[in-house]
């Protein structure tokens, strides 16, 4: 086999083909990366490599076409035939080094992914499952083409027929849905010989193992196949029959049972076993909230995607079967809008493919597809770019709606120029199953008894007298509030009516405004703070978590004495470096002196008061107005809004929060100078690939005159 393996090689490197098949895929890589990472920016390689696959259903084909068939014509194969050679190790032996002549400009291609992180964070992970699968795939047209070039003499046949056999492959997908429908045995039978879906499960960060199997195992079957057409070439020249043709046929159904078999096995194990999530975004990963929220389980529950199968959004299908591991308790089932017309109109008239049903013994709730991603208009373009991935949030939150036996109710406050939540934080509530309604209490005349929670965010005016004596009888009833501070009696007016209803649990807000003295304890600004996260109810899905919370831009310090029955937790504190400023408003300098007030300071707590055995009176508050707006959560990978869900969810009784922000789909981009890209891509798409083809002219007309 080495010595097969050395002359294959040696006659490529001896020839044209062999450089012009290397310089072609690194040119054409180039160019595309060019393009799509060193000109527009993007980070992922991914999107290279997807643009580049159809040059390998040409260039492989022609890698391949001479490498049997002219041998078979010229009648030189006659040697190797009779040669004490086993007919495996010949095949294995051309097969490598085909190989070993695609991996040149793979090699090359590796390097792409590297060069990008010297002007960002590119997304290596996704980068290098792309290069691969596309490794792969290039092994399987080369195997396939090492196969048809068994079959014919003519190279031109065996080019043609190999390109055909790919293209069919590639297309089959569009070629099932063209000739019958999806989900019926004709096409899971042709599936089997699809190759796109296993390409596109790589594609989108993923490292889909049984993908890699498959085409592992087409490989092994092709170079089977190509073993037992030399064999019987074999036997026709040595004994001049076809004898164990029939033993030949036999052996190969074997072999495609193996296959198919092994494959089929692998498909049933479970996703986390064989999806290796590889996305920067861990779009495929769970969160533990879900985790803990499904594991729970003790009811059945259902989920019905409107769609075939085999047709169903890959993020969405793999989402679904990681829920499907987590508990027994959840099944998907897949509802063909062809087959059963009218089955979603029992739930809603109108559906579009891939929108889900999640329902129990109790209810129901319709997930959109359309709201499983988040999405940005430009509008000087008018153009949507799809920013997030939402389908982990709203599942979770709709297994937890048709489970539970009731939907708590958040009145927000307004009238007194509070800022108003914004639609992330609204949509934080909905996926805690939580009704969001507006409060006016100058015209209402209690706080409603179905009150889960009111929230105050930063009243710009005072509440007058009657207001707080509706909340206070609230409270006294067993009521929650959340509430920001709008940096109460320092830039506004004085608040006594609200410092009232801080008084009811021996709190109040301190004279001046932090400033943060470490540097690692603030944003850019010592204003900013990047407070410590304690351990409490309100901080259960965060206090572990990597990233901060920003309390942006000022932020006073909480005041707490000590009242009978009343138990206060603090929960973000500054650093011992931290000081007050009383005098700001007035002009005085930032800068800390003797005068200030010096410590940790607590800028957030949770305060609560047994009335009786079933009434508990409870308020979070803190002391920074800009807490929970999108300016500030956005520099936190919403751990701010983890607080107000966790917040919502102790009051409404529901223990941890099962709200699981959007993940992020924004692609990374890459800061590239126009000239450094020209020179990458000067050097990449036409140095490398012309001396390349120079040096294998050169060996060629050098081997020509001898």
């Amino acid at each position: 086999m080495t010595a097969i393996f050395k002359r294959e090689v040696r006659t490529y490197l001896c020839s044209v083909t062999g450089w012009l098949f290397m310089a072609a895929q690194i040119f054409l890589a180039g160019f595309y990366f060019f393009v799509v990472n060193l000109n527009y920016g993007y980070a992922n390689f991914a999107n290279t490599i997807s643009s580049i696959f159809f040059l390998l259903l040409l260039t492989a084909p022609i890698l391949a076409m001479r490498i049997l068939a002219e041998e078979r014509k010229q009648k030189t194969d006659q040697l190797i035939l009779t040669a004490p050679v086993s007919v495996g190790a010949v095949v294995t032996g051309k097969f490598l080094a085909m190989a070993a002549v695609f991996s040149v400009p793979v090699l090359v291609i590796c390097c792409m992914p590297l060069i990008m992180t010297r002007f960002g964070n590119a997304a290596l992970g996704e980068s290098y499952t792309a290069i691969l699968v596309y490794f792969l795939f290039g092994l399987t047209c080369l195997a396939v083409s090492l196969f048809v070039s068994s079959l014919t003499e003519s190279q031109v046949i065996a080019a043609v027929l190999s390109f055909a056999i790919l293209f069919v492959g590639y297309m089959m997908d569009s070629i099932i849905s063209f000739i019958t429908d999806t989900g019926s045995l004709l096409a899971k039978i042709l599936g089997i010989l699809s190759f796109y879906p296993r390409i596109a499960n790589m594609m989108v960060g993923t490292l889909d193992l049984t993908s890699v199997l498959y085409f592992v195992t087409v490989i092994l079957v092709f170079l089977f196949l190509t073993t037992q057409s030399v064999q019987k070439r074999r036997y026709q020249v040595s004994v001049k029959t076809l004898s164990l043709s029939a033993y030949s046929t036999g052996m190969t159904a074997v072999v495609c049972a193996i296959a198919v078999f092994v494959n089929m096995a692998a498909g049933l194990l479970p996703a986390s076993y064989t999806n290796l999530d590889v996305s920067s975004q861990k779009l495929y990963t769970l969160t533990d909230t879900t985790k803990n929220a499904v594991r729970g389980l003790e009811e059945d529950i259902t989920i019905y995607v409107i769609c075939d199968e085999e047709s169903t959004d890959t993020l969405v299908a793999q989402t679904l079967e990681r829920y499907q591991e987590l508990s027994d308790h959840i099944q998907v089932i897949y509802k063909d809008p062809v087959v059963s017309p009218t089955f979603y109109q029992q739930y809603a008239e109108n559906m579009t493919l891939n929108s889900l049903i999640v329902e129990s013994d109790r209810r129901f709730k319709v997930v959109y597809y359309s709201d499983m991603f988040e999405t940005t208009i430009d509008y000087t373009t008018y153009q949507s770019t799809v920013t997030g991935y939402d389908a982990e949030g709203l599942i979770t939150s709709a297994i937890a709606y048709v489970t539970s036996d009731n939907a708590p109710v958040v009145y927000e406050v307004s009238g007194h120029g509070e800022t108003a939540l914004s639609a992330t934080f609204t949509d934080g509530l909905a996926k805690e199953n939580a009704d969001h309604a507006s409060l006016t209490l100058l015209t209402s005349e209690a706080v409603p008894e179905n009150a889960s929670a009111v929230v105050l965010n930063a009243p710009a005016n005072d509440i007058n007298a009657e207001d707080t004596d509706k909340l206070i009888a609230y409270l006294e009833n067993g009521g929650k509030i959340i509430l920001t501070t709008f940096m109460m009696d320092y830039f506004t007016e004085n608040m006594p009516n609200l410092s009232r209803v801080l008084a009811y649990f021996g709190l109040s807000v301190g004279d001046g405004l932090i400033l943060e003295g470490d540097q690692n304890a603030m944003y850019q600004s010592p204003v900013y703070l990047l407070p410590d996260v304690q351990v409490s109810t309100m901080t259960s899905t965060i206090y572990d978590s990597d990233y901060p919370i920003v309390m942006y831009p000022y932020a006073q310090i909480i005041e707490i004495e000590e009242i009978e029955g009343v138990e206060v937790q603090e929960f973000l504190t500054t650093s011992e470096a931290a000081y007050e400023k009383v005098g700001l408003a007035d002009g005085e300098s930032s800068e800390k002196n003797d005068t200030d007030r010096t410590g940790s300071f607590t800028v957030a707590a949770y305060a609560s008061k047994v009335l009786d055995e079933e009434k508990t009176a409870e308020l979070v508050l803190y002391t920074s107005p800009l807490v929970f707006t999108d300016s500030t959560n956005q520099y936190t990978m919403s751990n701010n809004l983890k607080l107000f869900t966790n917040a919502v969810s102790a009051f409404a009784g529901e223990g941890e929060s099962i709200s699981v922000p959007v993940k992020s789909y924004t692609e990374e981009y890459l800061t590239v100078s126009m000239g450094t890209a020209i020179v990458i891509g000067a050097v990449i798409t036409l140095i490398i690939p012309i001396a390349m083809l120079i040096f294998g002219f050169m060996i060629w007309y050098k081997r020509r005159k001898r």
